[in-house]
């Protein structure tokens, strides 16, 4: 089967960023979330990140205006009927996801593949929950997904093989590099990434450095592009929460406790960039 026509469901930061990948590839896209103004905020954003490709000389400006053009939106979960692949890319909650799965399965066609863009729960129980499992995957995309090159592409025990080649196709014609992670908590990166950041924010707790110091300590001794604290930030706080607590219980392993810092600044509201206020202040 040849992909032509994607669905996203998720307006939101990673679903507006999948999209504009997505159409700018030259796949047909549309767009479904819960109301028309969350649709038009995602579509704004959109294009405001492709003006600033433009702007940028990394795309041409028919190239952003075609793939515009390629988009639409809707708020009915019918749309999907014609859809032949749909990515979900909704909060990181499992009771959410499973709502929507479901919809996602009840309109569309029994071929078409249906992946999540989870970046730490089990794609082998997401995928039970819908009818022909075999058709079910992880696709992790990474934030700004315009800008990032990776894709983890996680198969589930029930994943078939078709279903694999034709995420791994999909994610090449995108401009993606995809690797092929096993179905445990986190991946492979998250795995890595997330206790790193969280293991940092027990420093800070511990008041052994400020929050610059050990984001310069670990920019200029590890060569991080961004250090761990900037970094959690921008994933936003109740994220890395989400996702701690989901090592924790998926491992059973106390090394994978959230910090108390972090459960605590979560509680605040204090969430990163997205808050104006996280370890620094936007």
């Amino acid at each position: 089967m040849s992909i032509e026509q994607i669905a996203v469901i998720g307006a939101g930061t990673m679903g507006n960023g999948i999209a504009q990948v997505c159409a700018v590839a030259g796949f047909q896209v549309l767009v479904i979330d819960v109301s028309d103004a969350a649709l038009e905020r995602g579509v704004a954003t959109l294009s405001k990140n492709l003006e600033r490709q433009v702007n940028k000389g990394t795309l041409a400006a028919d190239q952003a205006e075609a793939a515009k053009t390629r988009i639409r939106t809707s708020t009915d979960y019918a749309a999907l009927s014609s859809a032949q692949l749909v990515i979900e890319a909704a909060t990181e909650n499992l009771e959410l996801k499973l709502r929507i799965l479901k919809q996602v399965a009840a309109n569309v066609g029994a071929d078409c593949l249906i992946a999540t863009n989870t970046s730490s729960l089990s794609v082998t129980q997401l995928a039970a929950s819908i009818e022909h499992p075999e058709r079910f995957i992880g696709v992790h995309f990474f934030n700004p997904v315009p800008m990032m090159a990776l894709v983890e592409i996680i198969r589930g025990l029930q994943t078939s093989d078709s279903t694999y080649a034709q995420a791994l196709l999909v994610t090449e014609k995108l401009g993606k590099t995809p690797i092929t992670a096993g179905n445990r908590p986190g991946f492979v990166v998250n795995r890595i990434l997330v206790p790193m950041i969280n293991e940092a924010i027990f420093v800070r707790q511990e008041g052994l450095a400020s929050a610059e110091d050990i984001d310069t300590g670990m920019r200029l001794g590890c060569n991080q592009p961004i250090g761990p604290l900037a970094l959690a930030d921008l994933i936003g706080l109740d994220t890395l929460l989400a996702i701690m607590e989901a090592f924790h219980e998926g491992f059973n392993d106390s090394k994978y406790r959230p910090a108390p810092l972090l459960k605590e600044m979560v509680a605040a509201g204090y969430l990163g960039r997205k808050s104006g206020r996280g370890f620094f202040t936007y």
